[in-house]
């Protein structure tokens, strides 16, 4: 009769190497201010990027587009909204909350 045993070293590894995809891919939540203009409209709004996107110039790069493929221009990234905080934000994004 042979006994197998695993060792805690090689569980432990299979943990991490099985969570390390999913931290590549952890978003954070940017809020940010856009306009259009003719006639003048001003939005604030949040936007889920990467976590790789989670300082300021990065998110810029990743909102300019999408917001200019509905016609806004992106003003400015006003800062950065985790998991726990995003839901305290809805109500202040409104249409905008998770859109772009």
């Amino acid at each position: 009769m042979t006994h197998s045993f695993i060792s805690p070293r090689l569980i432990a590894a299979a943990i991490a190497l099985a969570v390390l995809p999913l931290g590549a891919n952890a978003a954070c939540y940017a809020e940010y201010k856009a306009k259009r203009d003719n006639p003048l409209k001003l939005h604030y709004g949040i936007a889920e990027v990467l976590d790789a996107q989670c300082n300021t110039s990065a998110a810029k790069s990743a909102l300019t587009p999408r917001l200019a493929a509905d016609g806004w221009i992106l003003l400015s990234v006003v800062g950065f909204v985790d998991e726990a905080a995003l839901q305290g934000k809805k109500k202040s994004a409104g249409a905008y909350f998770l859109r772009y």
